[in-house]
């Protein structure tokens, strides 16, 4: 897959398309337009002020080839977006490494209608770090600790240790409390994520999804958990508390599935990712970065 020809711009990424095998249209531009009809008057004036490019760098005019399995790349007008109105911390900032504290609502990188509204984007803008990419993602529910990377050169090294589950996170959740079970105890099950459903579930098979659970404190009818995942597969921590018939305060997705007005932040997602902990793949220190952010249930429960 190539590298795109074109820098990051305003703290966005070009899109990557990729001319299908089965590709009918005689011209580049043709099938753009057939594809995006609605932005077709808009990719012509992209194509003629010479902002479409093809994979290998030539700008891409009216009369260039369509030709199948080969890759365009341009810059999309991002949507109008209104402000998620919180501010991501930052925890720690050095030649390799950019540690934010994110806030609820906001997702890590654009994807749908969040582009300039997410963490990725607005740090780029604001920091004027072109090359900042995320190790790993959060969910734009969950607040916590997000480690990005602020160097071509090291991004692999340190999102390796995400992918290879070199990295100790640690999260907490507020739910119901649960007298009735004994902590600590691990949850272990398979969890698949269907594509365009919006809950992950648990099936029968091979497990892939494992979490330690156990209970940090309790305050009448509720209380805080202490969240280790040992994988991280889509929605597991959700998923394996409503399991144990303890969903986390604030989701709109488990157990049951209700609509949020997306400017509706009156209640969010009271999973916080805590903390993160690794052997750093450059320096070899061990290196710790706890998030500074409190669980609103929790603090405004009664001790």
């Amino acid at each position: 897959m190539p590298d795109a020809p074109l820098p990051v711009r305003d703290g966005l990424n070009p899109t990557r398309l990729r001319i299908p095998e089965n590709c009918t249209s005689e011209t580049v531009v043709e099938y753009l337009c057939t594809r995006f009809p609605d932005d077709a008057a808009r990719i012509e004036e992209k194509i003629d002020s010479g902002e479409v490019f093809s994979g290998d760098g030539t700008v891409i005019s009216r009369t260039s080839p369509c030709v199948p399995r080969t890759f365009v790349f341009l810059y999309r007008d991002p949507p109008a977006e209104t402000r998620v109105p919180f501010e991501i911390d930052i925890l720690h900032h050095d030649d390799n490494l950019l540690v934010a504290d994110k806030p609820h609502f906001l997702p890590t990188i654009p994807r749908g209608s969040w582009v300039a509204e997410t963490a990725l984007v607005r740090l780029r803008r604001e920091l004027d770090l072109p090359e900042l990419t995320p190790a790993h993602r959060l969910d734009r529910l969950t607040a916590g600790v997000l480690v990005f990377t602020v160097r071509r050169e090291v991004r692999r090294a340190y999102q390796m240790l995400f992918e290879n589950r070199m990295v100790e996170k640690e999260y907490e959740a507020v739910a119901p409390a649960a007298p009735h079970l004994g902590f600590p105890l691990e949850t272990r099950s398979r969890i698949v994520k269907e594509r365009g459903v919006l809950q992950a579930r648990e099936v029968p098979g091979e497990i892939n999804a494992v979490t330690h659970l156990d209970v940090h404190d309790v305050r009448g009818d509720r209380a805080l958990y202490r969240l280790l995942p040992r994988t991280g597969k889509t929605h597991q921590l959700r998923v394996h508390m409503n399991s144990l018939g303890l969903p986390i305060m604030g989701d709109p997705l488990y157990p049951h599935v209700y609509d949020v007005a997306r400017d509706d932040y009156s209640s969010p997602l009271q999973l916080l990712a805590r903390a993160v902990e690794f052997d750093d793949p450059i320096t070899g220190r061990r290196t710790h970065f706890t998030s500074r952010r409190n669980l609103a249930a929790w603090d405004h429960s009664t001790p």
